[in-house]
């Protein structure tokens, strides 16, 4: 009797990146407060706006910089 084995071959395909990327939002009053946002990984600009800091106890821009 011949044995035959099969093998089967796994097919590795690479993992599809997300459209959004999780960035941070540092707050410019220089609290070291932060926020974290969403936003499309193919935006040509950067994130900011304008959120309420509890530590100055009033709203400031916000800027992105990135999650490490």
């Amino acid at each position: 009797m011949i044995r035959h084995v099969i093998y089967s071959l796994a097919v590795v395909a690479k993992k599809a990146k997300s459209r959004n990327i999780l960035v941070r939002l540092i707050s410019t009053a220089g609290t070291g407060f932060t926020y974290v946002k969403q936003r499309p990984r193919t935006a040509a600009y950067r994130l900011s706006m304008m959120k309420f800091d509890p530590r100055v106890n009033k709203h400031v821009l916000f800027m992105e910089h990135k999650m490490k």
